[in-house]
Order: structure tokens, then sequence, then C-alpha cells
């Protein structure tokens, strides 16, 4: 190599003031702003409807919720047991949560750690079994839960809701784990820990991230899940906010207030959770993904 050669010419740097003329192959700012704002007004929209209707006094057809008035929310956590349904669907969600977790990281730690011969029959059967619609299964689970004596009882809507959130949650789990080098788990094992211990001092640290993408995505579908509450729960003290909200709407009347008052309600927590958890969720579901 020629040490007498003259370094690259350096291209001078624009002169302080002047913008800097855009890439060809770097599309115009507006072509991304302009969907992103029409998508974000679709979605917002109908929030802010919920919460005017929800806020504003009855009888009135303003469009800013002025005066506001929170009668319809006494009205729906008083009036029409919207305090018992809350307690109900935080007991099946955080319940129904638990379990899918562990269950999902038992199986999940066998199926990226454990060579067995029917390993890919039984991932496809998980993955198959995303096909089927919980209607279907709403008869045999019936009887299930009627021969069992636990109708009217959250534990059939817990374990009905942790049966149908777990292979995908396994799926998941599995995906997390594999990406975490069996050599960790190795080299606890030679330090004298057992498979447990290992597991729980090295593995399970790591899979923060995806335990709450998991974790989040059981509660809110438990939250959320409509079905199967109304089919196994009879008590009017038993029922969940779902069904709490098909309540208020009657065959001849519909009381938009409440109706947007239960809805606030209900949708409240679940915004609260994606608000705090959004950073682990996008990681989790990222780190899931790299690896089958």
């Amino acid at each position: 190599m020629d040490r007498d050669a003259e370094p690259a010419a350096v291209p001078p740097a624009p002169p302080a003031g002047k913008r800097r003329r855009r890439s060809l192959d770097q599309p115009p700012r507006w072509q991304i702003f302009f969907p992103l704002g029409l998508y974000l007004l679709f979605t917002l929209i109908p929030f802010y409807w919920m919460l005017l209707f929800a806020l504003r006094e009855p009888g009135s057809d303003s469009l800013v919720p002025w005066p506001m008035t929170g009668q319809h929310f006494e009205k729906v956590w008083t009036e029409r047991s919207f305090d018992t349904y809350f307690v109900n669907s935080m007991y099946v969600g955080i319940a129904s949560m638990l379990m899918t977790l562990l269950v999902a990281l038992s199986g999940g730690y066998a199926l990226a750690r454990f060579k067995f011969r029917l390993r890919m029959p039984f991932m496809l059967a998980l993955l198959t079994s995303q096909f089927i619609p919980g209607a279907l299964m709403l008869v045999p689970l019936f009887e299930i839960f009627r021969e069992l004596t636990m109708l009217n009882s959250l534990w059939s809507v817990i374990i009905a809701e942790t049966v149908f959130q777990l292979p995908l949650s396994m799926i998941l789990i599995s995906g997390f784990i594999r990406n975490v080098p069996a050599s960790l788990e190795e080299a606890a094992w030679v330090d004298g820990c057992s498979r447990m211990r290992g597991f729980l001092a090295i593995v399970l640290p790591l899979l923060r991230p995806g335990l709450i993408a998991v974790g989040s995505f059981a509660f809110v579908h438990s939250w959320n899940h409509f079905l199967f509450a109304l089919m196994f729960l009879n008590s009017q003290d038993k029922q969940t906010i779902p069904v709490g909200l098909n309540t208020l709407m009657g065959s001849d009347s519909v009381d938009l207030g409440a109706l947007a008052a239960g809805g606030v309600v209900a949708a409240v927590p679940v915004v609260i959770v994606f608000a705090f958890i959004q950073r682990w969720l996008i990681t989790g579901f990222s780190a899931g993904a790299v690896k089958g």
C-alpha cells in the first residue's frame, strides 16, 4: 500500500442555514404523516364519541362535553352493578393470566429444550387449534362444566379462557426460550444448580419481556371476552363487564349515556395496561418472532 497516497477527498459540508437536499429514494414527509394522521383520526373519533356521550348531560346534543357530568358513571357503577362486574372481570383476567403463564411456561420450556418424537406433530396441533372458533366448543364445555357442577362459577370461565389461550401462549414462550442460549443453563448445572434452580436463576429473568407480552395478551383477551361469561354464568352477581354492557341495551331503547360510561369503565384498565407495558410488549413479541 502506498503511504504517500493522498487521502480520499471529503465532500464539503453544506452551508449553515441551508436545508439539506432530500434524497431521491426518500419519500416526502406528507406521504408518511398524511396516512398516519388519517389512521389516527379514524381510531380516536370513536373514543371521543364514547367520552362525549359519557360526560355530557342527558338530552344535550353538543359536540363538546361541557358542562361535564358524572351521573352516567354513577348510574352504571351503583344502579347497574358495574362495581361487581368490574371485580369479577378483574378476578377472571388475573387468574386466567397467571394460569396461562404457569402452564405455557412449563410447556414452552419442554418444546424448546427437549427433543422427542412427536414434538413437531404436537406443534402442528397447537397451530391448527387456533383455527377452531370458541363457539364450536360451547356445547362440549357446557356439558363438562355441568357434570363437574361448575356452572355459574367464575372458575368455569377462567378454565375455558386458559385452555383457549394456551396454544398461542405456549408457542410464543417456546420461541422466547429458544433465544436464551442453552450454554447458560449448562454452566449453571456445572456450578451445582439443578435444572429447576438453573431455570429460575438464569432463564426466567431473561424471559421477562416475553412473559409480560404473553401475560398482557392473556389478561386483555379474558377481560374483553363475552361468549364464555354469557353461557356459563347465570346469576347477576357473577357476570363480567362485557355481559354487563350487553344488559344496558334493551329491546326498545338504549341508554347511550350509561352505555358509553360502561364502555369507558371497560376500556380504562386495558388502556392503563398497554400504556405501562408497551415497551415490554413490543420487545417481547419481536424477540419471540426471531426464531421458531
